[in-house]
């Protein structure tokens, strides 16, 4: 009887990579299962990049991501409210809407982001209206909506992309009516982080403590 043969990577510099997320939930994922997710967020981020070099780290990045995700959805986590982001691109307002939210609730929630068609890289508007607020953004990158992400959610928070998001039973579906910063001038996108920020506080109130 032949034994099932394991996903390709794309890329051999995977391989380390693989070995580190397959520790993770020793016993409870199977390596087949890990090397999938890894070569299935490799493909997902390469199709939209432009610049490659990072390409590694940040499939790696995003496989730990969802492999937590799964995690949490098949009872091995618990923890606070997850809250999840959507936009068209990744590149702005769930991008903004993430940082924001982190910055001010810290460990109460977790928050992940995510586009339906995203971009290759985030728009240095946001980042620099960010920054201006005290807010750091070096670490972000465009990540590609997963079924995994969505179905943990507790929270999802829709910003433009219409009904892309596929919709779980039992999650909160909310749509913040934000404008796209998109080309948009520095002066623009501040209005739209402060709109964003005023959202995230009614959403404070809303969590438990």
């Amino acid at each position: 009887m032949s034994t099932p043969s394991s996903p390709l990577l794309p890329d051999e510099r995977l391989a380390a990579g693989a070995a580190r997320l397959a520790s993770r939930y020793a016993g409870h994922f199977a390596p087949e299962t890990v090397l999938g997710l890894l070569a299935d967020s490799y493909a997902c981020l390469a199709e939209q990049a432009r610049i490659r070099m990072h390409l590694v780290v940040l499939a790696e990045r995003l496989t730990a991501e969802r492999q937590d995700a799964l995690a949490h959805t098949q009872g091995l986590t618990s923890g606070p409210t997850r809250v999840l982001f959507v936009c068209s691109h990744n590149a702005g307002r769930s991008q903004m809407a993430a940082a924001l939210l982190a910055h001010r609730a810290g460990e109460r929630v977790t928050i992940s982001s995510a586009g339906t068609h995203p971009a290759d890289a985030v728009e240095p508007h946001i980042a620099q209206a960010l920054n201006e607020a005290g807010v750091d953004l070096a670490d972000a990158y465009p990540k590609p909506l997963t079924s995994e992400v969505v179905e943990a959610a507790d929270i999802v928070i829709t910003m433009g992309c219409g009904d892309a998001c596929p919709v779980v039973p039992g999650r909160r579906y909310l749509d913040w009516p934000v404008a796209d910063p998109d080309g948009a001038p520095i002066a623009v996108v501040r209005d739209i982080r402060d709109a964003i920020d005023t959202h995230i506080s009614e959403l404070l109130t809303q969590l438990a403590p």
